[in-house]
């Protein structure tokens, strides 16, 4: 891939983050940092391909990634995660594999629209996963990490 392209690529990561961040009436102070975790989650997707072939596992490590992102400036700007976390997964959104499935089903082509649509929905899953793993991994540290706090306050 060239550079022009990639440096499309990121920049349309961004500027989309971006709309969907003031859709989502994200502050000032945060909009750079939503925006930033959009060209994160792209820039990730598109390192993943140097390394596999597979969608499912590129959208699921950009996932994975773009999450603990989210959950550190959550942490940093005192904000829910989501702030960060939905315009940042705006640009992992399969939308090109979805305007597949339906353009094969208006054709007729059934066995291709089933099978772009399971496709679609494996990707879809692969997002989901990456988010909700890491959320859950975040969640059990925060509470370890409260637990030792406590632990070690009882004992001074």
């Amino acid at each position: 891939m060239d550079w022009s392209a990639l440096t499309v690529q990121l920049l349309t990561a961004f500027l989309g983050a971006f709309g969907y961040a003031l859709l989502f009436q994200v502050s000032r102070d945060k909009l750079f940092g939503a925006c930033a975790g959009g060209f994160l989650a792209w820039l990730v997707y598109l390192l993943c391909g140097l390394f596999s072939g597979s969608n499912a596992l590129k959208y699921f490590i950009a996932s994975v990634i773009v999450t603990f992102y989210a959950e550190f400036m959550a942490r940093r700007k005192k904000t829910p995660a989501t702030v960060f976390l939905a315009p940042a997964t705006i640009p992992l959104i399969p939308g090109g594999s979805l305007y597949q499935t339906m353009a094969f089903a208006l054709r007729g082509q059934w066995e291709k629209a089933f099978s772009q649509g399971l496709n679609t929905i494996l990707l879809a899953v692969a997002i989901s996963c990456g988010i909700l793993m890491t959320m859950t991994l975040m969640g059990i540290a925060g509470k370890g990490m409260q637990r030792i706090a406590d632990c070690r306050d009882k004992k001074l």
